[in-house]
Formats: structure tokens, C-alpha cells, sequence
């Protein structure tokens, strides 16, 4: 009996054994749905998230004030001035290297957005923006137009609105630009509408209303307001000498003491990538220890399901014994039937780990990610399910190899 006839008899005994080789391949395919599947969500995720940071561009920054106060030596610091609207207006004039600088400011948090009967739910944001803010954000523009220095000059009562907001209020059925809608009490006028951005932040970029800034801060009333300063310098290569021209620029503006803290952030762009790189390589982690552990049950499950197969077929082992059979051939039959099933429920499991990873991935970036084809992982998927073949038919082999054929022969 050579190698491919022994092929041969495994492949026979398989699908002499439909139900039992498709329960052990399902055990299988479920352990490597696990390990594909989360793998591939969490490829798919990454890939959505570098997509929205692109969008930014890479020497985008922005200079925020602090919202918390912190706790340093022991004692708790009181939290930064807000960035007043004279302070962003000056560092927009003072700041070198030809920047495109966008000062904005949240007038509500959450607000309601109405149109006749319509409404939505009270978490839009109403931002206030120049004609900057959209390029610099990375949004685009899907219908109307941009702010002109005629709206911006006059704080003429004009928006545009996010493409969620325009779905609830409008439901595809009318054209919102030059539609009149309410918000936090007062009326604009549609002057443009975002495109879809998405994002892991459930789409909270698509529930916008940005409005022109010197109207937002009308808002403000007897309360203090803060100003966001985002720049994007896209001809210098070395963002860490920007940055550090921009925290000189604002120190001055704000007038912070030699030796004393900044009284300001400085977020960069590439920070929260390379942040979110880390988070997702520790997940990506966690995500294959779970895909092991559960392979490592569905191993256990084979080994068992191959110890009842060498008993049940002890007899036949004992006519291919005594027909020559070395112990050799006998182990390569029982491995090759242990490989085979793996391989089978490992090409199921990568199929599904697909499917169920990339929707994962879509609802958790609300639907702006690709399709993820996780090459790596899939190959990483087969060899698992070769070894695990390897592992749970190993022993069932050894065990089946050793047998007596005259003892075999005589085993009801």
C-alpha cells in the first residue's frame, strides 16, 4: 500500500462517514471563525480608522483647551483659560509657514434639528466655521456650496448640514439646499450638504450643523466660550518644527510664563493614528488568544472523535495489518483523515470569519470601511488547521499503528 492508495482509503473513510466528518469539520470551522473573524474585524476597523485620519492630512494639527482639570505633585491644578476668539484670530495672523488655519467653536452640543414635522434626535452638534473648516476637517461637500466671505462677514443665518441629519429631515424625497430648517431656536437657510464621513464615533460627523462662526458666538450669551484652532501645513515634512513653532506663537498669545505649562493642547493627527495602531495591535492580540483557545477545544473535540474512531474500526485495522500494512501506513491514514477534516473546516471558517469580520467592521465604522481580504490570516488559518489536524491525530495514529492484528481480528 503506497502513499496516494493510502490517500485514498482516508479519503474513503471520510465520506464513508458524512455526518460524523461534518459535525467534527463544523467544530473545526467554528474555532476558526473565531480567529479569522475577529482578526478581520479588527483589520477592517484599522483600515476605516487610517481612512478618516488620511482625510486630515498628514501635518494636520489642532490647538484645543483643556476640559479637565489633572491632578500634578499631589495636588489637583485648576483647568486652562478657553481659548478665547481674539487669541485664535491672532494666532492665525502670526503663524508662519503659509498654513491653512481653521478657527471654530461648538455653539451646542446637543441640539435638535426641525424641519416642518420632522425632526431629529437631540444630539446634532451646531459648529460654528469659517470657509476653511471643511478642507481642513476633511470633509467634502455633496450638494450646494461652501461658505463665501459674504456669510462669513455678515453672519448671514445660512448652514450646512451633515448627511444624517439631511436623511431624517428631508428622507430623500425633497433637495435640502435653500430648505429652511430650525435648530437650537433659530432658522437657517441650506446652503450646502457634508458627504457621508462615518466613522468609529457611531457617525457623529454626520450630525453636524455647521453654521458661520461669528453667529455661533452668539450662543455663547454670559457664558464663556472656547475656540478650536486646527491647521493644516501641507508643503513642511518636519510637523515636529511646526508644531513647536505653533506652542512658541500660542505661548506668547496666551502669555504663559517661562518654566510654566502650556495653557493649551496641541493634538497632531498622527498621534491619534498611531494611538489607535497600538489599541489595535493589543486587540488584534486578544482577538488570537481567543481564536486559540477555542481552537484548542475543537482540537480536544477531534482527538476524542479519532480515539472512537480507531475502536470502532479496530477489526478493519487488523485485515490491513495482516495484509501487510506496516505501522507506518496505518498512522498515515488516521493523520491524513485528521488533516483532511481540519482543512475542511478550516476553509468553512475562513469563509465565515470573512462574511462575519467584515460586517462587524462596516457596523462598527458605520458602513465607510472596504471589504477586508485578510491574506495573512487566512494563510495563518490553514497551517492552525494543519496543526491541529497534526495534534488531535497524532496519538488516535500511534494508538491505531500499535494494535495486535491477531487481537484486532478477534475485537467485535
Amino acid at each position: 500500500m503506497n502513499l496516494i492508495e493510502n490517500i485514498r482509503e482516508g479519503l474513503q473513510s471520510i465520506a464513508g462517514n458524512r455526518l460524523r466528518t461534518i459535525l467534527t469539520s463544523l467544530i473545526i470551522a467554528i474555532g476558526i471563525t473565531s480567529l479569522v473573524g475577529i482578526l478581520t474585524a479588527i483589520d477592517g476597523i484599522q483600515s476605516s480608522v487610517a481612512s478618516s485620519f488620511a482625510g486630515l492630512g498628514a501635518n494636520t494639527f489642532s490647538i484645543v483647551a483643556r476640559e479637565d482639570a489633572f491632578r500634578r505633585g499631589g495636588r489637583v491644578e485648576k483647568k486652562d483659560e478657553p481659548i478665547k476668539y481674539q487669541d485664535a484670530v491672532q494666532f492665525k495672523e502670526r503663524f508662519p509657514y503659509g498654513a491653512t488655519i481653521t478657527v471654530s467653536t461648538v455653539a451646542v452640543g446637543a441640539a435638535q434639528a426641525k424641519f416642518g414635522s420632522k425632526k431629529t434626535n437631540p444630539n446634532v452638534e451646531l459648529i460654528g466655521g469659517d470657509a476653511a473648516y471643511i478642507p481642513v476637517k476633511g470633509f467634502t461637500i455633496q450638494q450646494g456650496r461652501n461658505f463665501t466671505d459674504n456669510d462669513l462677514q455678515y453672519a448671514l443665518n445660512v448652514a450646512i448640514i451633515g448627511s444624517e441629519i439631511a436623511n431624517v429631515l428631508f428622507e430623500k424625497k425633497l433637495n435640502p439646499v435653500n430648505q429652511v430648517i430650525r435648530v437650537a431656536g433659530k432658522q437657517f437657510k441650506i446652503i450646502g450638504v457634508l458627504a457621508k464621513k462615518g466613522g468609529l464615533t457611531g457617525g457623529g460627523e454626520d450630525r453636524v450643523v455647521l453654521i458661520p462662526l461669528d453667529n455661533a458666538r452668539t450662543f455663547a450669551g454670559s457664558q464663556r466660550q472656547t475656540f478650536n484652532i486646527t491647521a493644516s501645513v501641507p508643503t513642511v515634512t518636519d510637523q515636529d518644527e511646526v508644531i513647536g513653532e505653533a506652542r512658541g506663537v500660542m505661548r506668547q498669545i496666551r502669555q504663559d510664563r517661562l518654566g510654566q505649562r502650556d495653557s493649551f493642547d496641541v493634538e497632531r493627527a498622527d498621534d491619534l493614528a498611531r494611538q489607535t495602531d497600538e489599541i489595535t495591535g493589543y486587540l488584534r492580540m486578544g482577538g488570537f488568544g481567543i481564536g486559540f483557545i477555542t481552537l484548542l477545544g475543537a482540537s480536544i473535540a477531534l482527538l476524542n472523535i479519532m480515539l472512537v474512531s480507531v475502536t470502532e474500526r479496530t477489526r478493519e485495522i487488523g485485515i490491513r495489518k495482516s495484509l501487510g500494512a506496516t505501522p507506518k501506513r496505518i498512522r498515515e491514514q488516521f493523520l491524513i483523515e485528521a488533516i483532511v477534516i481540519c482543512i475542511l473546516g478550516g476553509v468553512g471558517g475562513i469563509i465565515l470569519g470573512l462574511g462575519v469580520g467584515n460586517i462587524i467592521a462596516s457596523v462598527v465604522s458605520g458602513g465607510t470601511g472596504t471589504f477586508i481580504v485578510p491574506w495573512l490570516w487566512m494563510l495563518v488559518g490553514i497551517v492552525v488547521c494543519v496543526t491541529v489536524g497534526l495534534f488531535a491525530g497524532i496519538y488516535p495514529a500511534v494508538r491505531a499503528s500499535k494494535l495486535d492484528p491477531i487481537e484486532a481480528l478477534r475485537y467485535e
